[in-house]
């Protein structure tokens, strides 16, 4: 499975690619950073992702696209940045027809280092040793992008099946109420 892992963000929006399966080793395939000037109208910014976010699309390949689901900080115009990174790179991959999947940050950090609490240096760190890499890749963001790619690799088995049964299950009600009538 190849993933496409997004840390979205208006200035600095990580990317990466990890290719595996859960219970092997995994292996980078690529990490970067798409950014966009502060400075520079919301609009050219957006375009200014979509694009980056493309040609890690079409460069990669990627069956799956895991983004950050973002949640409420403090800082209003903090999260409506991550917001729409978010919501372009889920775009960029609905388009494709690529399936996207959204994790939270402390599902990604329990995920990688076995606590939700983790800080930036401990995924990182985690993100480097799971991936056998020399160092952490900087900044933050691009090692956020590869946690978030490693997190779907290992919960995806689990979320399929859980989504089947809930299919199977639904499916059943459907058939009981048929019976029923």
């Amino acid at each position: 499975m190849r993933v496409l892992g997004v840390d979205p963000g208006l200035t600095r929006c990580g990317v990466g690619v990890v290719e595996g399966v859960a219970g092997r080793p995994l292996a980078m395939r690529g990490v970067g950073v798409v950014r966009t000037a502060a400075d520079a109208e919301l609009g050219e910014r957006l375009v200014a992702i979509e694009q980056g976010i493309e040609r890690w699309l079409d460069e990669y390949e990627p069956e799956f696209v895991a983004v950050e689901r973002v949640f409420s900080q403090h800082n209003v115009r903090t999260v409506m940045g991550t917001a729409q990174a978010s919501a372009i790179a889920m775009l960029c991959a609905a388009r494709r027809g690529i399936p996207v999947a959204l994790h939270t940050p402390s599902e990604v950090k329990a995920a990688v280092t076995g606590s939700g609490r983790a800080d930036k240096a401990q995924v990182g760190a985690m993100v480097t040793r799971l991936l056998r890499l020399d160092a952490p890749p900087k900044p933050a963001d691009a090692a956020d992008a590869l946690a978030l790619a490693i997190c779907h690799i290992w919960r995806a088995p689990a979320m399929n099946r859980l989504q089947q049964a809930q299919a199977a299950q639904r499916q059943a009600q459907l058939s009981a109420r048929k019976v029923t009538r």
